[in-house]
């Protein structure tokens, strides 16, 4: 078949892309339009004049054998293959494709000098043909160990525009073995060109600076191959067990101290107070900072347990809460975490089924005790630490470069812990699996991060529910939304929201700084009591505004009254345990107070049966609605409030 186009306006109009090319750059490109598999037709021009000739015979009567070969060679049958391409090298030898994969299939049965002399008629027949040109690179690679021949090829294949990711990355390493580190590193990086963040080449070029002597270098390359390969990739092993090997290597060195120090001074230059670190392998955690005004000391103290990898990390994280705290100071927004025998009495009500099960096993209630409590406590060291502590570690990993080989095996020990403390045989026998959820919970929200900043997936490890994981997403969601716009104490924020989403908020309070000192001192609090029996004039804990501001934020975008809705939650607390007749009598005695008007701007209304408690008139409105909804439902239309959207946001949060 030949094909005929005048070079005119009608050609350029079918052909776009070619107008302003010279001859030969429309040749290439035709030939390219015109080529069916491996039947490239013939271009000539003359006198204005193109002439594609297409050999639509050998198309026809070539075309299925060629696919038969194909498909032969897919399916590892490369003996039968080769009889195929043979015949239809001898009906048609010009074809350089018959013979650049009679090579492949030659090559893959072990016979390399056969698929030599075969690649090399392909290239005889079309020298720019780039797969052949690779092939040959590969068998002169693989096979003969003959890099410098090898090289030649790859690099007619480069100018073929046939060399790939793969290809350029195994010429690297090829070139990375015989030390020739520059030219490794320019095949490595130009295969990054073509595929960023290809983990194959970053792999290589960790291992290039690892042979210049730059450590640091080498371990960020490997972390960021891990974060690119697939777990399933023997690379992502290879990366991250060296990945470990280097961090190991660079924790014997002395940047963790160089940083602890500098760190150190400045928290003390910013807070005033001295701080000490020290070892102690009795705590119950493997690192604390125990606050100067907590303890009656002179000095904060730092104390870590020994026994676990880059102790440097350790204590520059509880540095790290300390500089949080000066910082929430300043704005007197920090705040206290603090858990009572109520709250503790409570917590151990939902215990009943493990401690019965403790005391069948024959335990001494000494030993149920301590195990309980053990339980309470480390819930509640997730609940308050898990949001803080991802704040915490990003603030490392940004700021502290040299820490993270450091920050990466710590870690990564953590993460083991975290995993043996859920999926034990018998701690998940014993402790409720409520519990257990809640505590795998926050333990896959560091799991993300962990994944986040170094690639190194233990999600699976976990064996959480789907339920559990999208749980934790969200959360790590939340923290990512806030992570570069924080605030000195808004990681508080995210403590009482994760609790109250885990139903975990009535094993704590979070209470002010300055507020709970100020009741601790008792004639600062009667004098306050006298002056302000209702605390109508107690200025609002700032980290509450904070939390009002961003609920309304939210629902205003959904058209709701945020306090309304908020009102209306105090109020169901309110009336949780109460009777029936117990909330009639309130609504009615509100309906007496609406019969002379309810101003929602004024602050200083009185309920007879809340006692001791001022309202502000939307207050007593959402009281109002309320009450009337859950005893007198039948009438609430008659009232005239507008609340349902509130109440029923409100059902969700209480």
């Amino acid at each position: 078949m030949q094909i005929i186009h005048p070079i005119n306006t009608f050609f350029f109009t079918l052909f776009p892309s070619l107008e302003k090319r010279n001859e030969e750059e429309i040749t290439t490109s035709l030939k390219k339009y015109y080529t069916y598999g491996p039947f490239v037709p013939k271009v000539t021009i003359q006198d204005q004049v193109i002439y594609v000739e297409v050999d639509t015979m050998a198309i026809v009567t070539q075309e299925a054998d060629f696919n038969q070969a194909v498909s032969l060679c897919e399916k590892r049958d490369f003996q039968a293959a080769t009889t195929v391409l043979k015949k239809l090298i001898l009906r048609n030898p010009s074809n350089s494709e018959y013979h650049r994969i009679l090579g492949q299939a030659l090559s893959e049965q072990g016979k390399q000098d056969e698929a030599i002399n075969a690649l090399i008629d392909a290239l005889r027949w079309d020298a720019k043909n780039g797969w052949a040109l690779l092939m040959m690179g590969n068998i002169f690679a693989r096979f003969k160990k003959d890099t410098t021949t090898a090289l030649k090829y790859y690099d007619q294949a480069i100018l073929a525009n046939k060399v790939d990711h793969y290809t350029l990355s195994n010429i690297a390493y090829l070139l990375l073995q015989e030390n020739k580190l520059e030219q490794a590193k320019k095949y490595a990086n130009e295969a990054l060109q073509i595929q960023p963040n290809y983990p194959n080449a970053l792999f290589i070029l960790g291992l290039m600076a690892e042979r210049e002597n730059a450590s640091h270098t080498a371990f960020e390359y490997a972390i960021l191959a891990v974060k690119q390969a697939a777990p399933t990739d023997p690379l992502y092993q290879n990366a991250l067990q060296q990945a470990i090997e280097w961090a190991r290597s660079l924790s014997e060195d002395f940047e963790g101290e160089k940083a602890m120090v500098a760190y150190r001074s400045q928290l003390e230059a910013e807070g005033g107070t001295e701080i000490e670190i020290e070892k102690d392998d009795n705590i119950a955690v493997v690192a604390k900072m125990e606050f100067a005004e907590r303890y009656n000391r002179k000095h904060h103290l730092v104390k870590y347990k020994s026994n676990y990898p880059a102790v440097a990390h350790l204590v520059m994280h509880e540095m790290v809460h300390l500089d949080f705290v000066i910082q929430a100071r300043k704005v007197n927004h920090n705040q206290l975490f603090l858990s009572t025998q109520q709250n503790k009495n409570t917590f151990l009500e939902g215990m009943q089924p493990a401690i019965k099960k403790l005391k069948n096993k024959g335990l001494p209630q000494e030993n149920i005790q301590k195990f309980t409590e053990g339980v309470f406590n480390g819930l509640n060291l997730q609940t308050f630490n898990t949001p803080i502590d991802l704040f915490i570690e990003e603030f490392l990993f940004k700021k502290y470069e040299k820490l993270r080989p450091y920050q990466f095996l710590s870690l990564n020990r953590l993460m083991q812990d975290a995993i043996a403390s859920v999926t034990d045989k018998m701690i998940l026998e014993i402790v409720p699996a409520d519990i257990v959820s809640k505590s795998k919970i926050y333990s896959l929200v560091n799991a993300l991060q962990f994944q986040d900043l170094y690639g190194i997936n233990l999600i699976d490890k976990f064996q959480a529910s789907e339920a559990e994981l999208e749980q934790a997403q969200y959360f790590f969601k939340e923290f990512n939304d806030l992570k570069n716009k924080r605030q000195p104490a808004e990681e508080y924020l995210l403590v009482k929201q994760w609790a109250k989403a885990l139903d975990l908020n009535n094993n704590f309070e979070l209470e002010n700084e300055k507020q709970y000192e100020a009741k601790s001192n008792i004639d600062t609090f009667l004098s306050q009591l006298e002056k302000d029996p209702f605390g109508l004039e107690t200025p609002e804990d700032p980290l509450q505004q904070k939390e009002m501001e961003l609920f309304q934020q939210n629902q205003q975008a959904e058209g709701t009254n945020s306090a309304v809705v908020m009102y209306i939650v105090s109020a169901l607390q309110f009336f949780k345990n109460k009777s029936q007749d117990q909330i009639k009598t309130i609504a009615f005695e509100i309906a007496m107070l609406g019969t002379m008007g309810i101003d929602p701007n004024k602050k200083d209304y009185i309920i007879g049966n809340i006692p001791e408690k001022r309202f502000s008139g939307t207050q007593v409105l959402a009281y109002y609605y309320t009450s009337w909804r859950l005893a007198i439902p039948e009438h609430l239309a008659e009232l005239g409030l507008d609340y349902g959207k509130e109440f029923e946001m409100a059902m969700k949060l209480a």
